[in-house]
């Protein structure tokens, strides 16, 4: 329980970002913090050392930050999951809509293996269009993701509705504020 409440500690609240209105969760102050990363590197691990994954992958560009050091840790691959026009030669893609617009994200056709089994890493998980984006390329490639994790979770902006049947896993959840 400690180490959740300085997990909690950790993440900055930023009131009006990047509008009026939105409580943005900062996960900064995190890797600022040797011992909140840590704990939730470690929870990572703990979570995922049983399953027989056959890679990580991590979404653009705060996904990285986590999803790296656990593929390490687990000795298998990392998958980059980027933003439109970041990766050079060919490419798994996938648009999807935002609140304000359209996004497009990519992967390399190479770093996906039919038949993996893959988890999705991000810093935070909150209506879910981008980790909806990243199993639709997963899935294209014929791997499957056997559950996304974030470091947050905002449970309010309804994530599991766009995700289901597929399990999300958060170290630490946050209702409307």
């Amino acid at each position: 329980m400690a180490d959740l409440q300085l997990l909690d500690k950790a993440i900055r609240r930023v009131p009006n970002f990047p509008k009026p209105g939105i409580l943005f969760y900062d996960i900064t102050g995190v890797l600022v913090n040797p011992e909140a990363f840590k704990f939730c590197l470690d929870e990572m691990v703990k979570i995922y050392k049983d399953t027989h994954l056959d890679a990580v992958a991590g979404v653009e560009s705060r996904g990285f930050i986590f999803a790296a050091p656990l593929a390490e840790r687990l000795g298998i691959p990392l998958v980059l999951i980027r933003k439109k026009g970041k990766l050079p030669g060919d490419t798994y893609s996938c648009k999807y809509a935002l609140e304000y617009g359209t996004a497009e994200i990519e992967v390399h056709k190479a770093d996906l293996k039919k038949g993996q089994k893959i988890v999705v890493i991000d810093d935070l998980i909150a209506a879910g269009g981008t980790l909806k984006a990243a199993q639709t390329i997963i899935e294209e490639a014929g791997a499957s993701v056997f559950e996304f994790c974030g470091v947050v979770g905002l449970p309010f902006l309804k994530y599991q509705e766009v995700l289901s049947p597929t399990p999300v896993r958060t170290l630490i959840n946050y209702d409307s504020e």
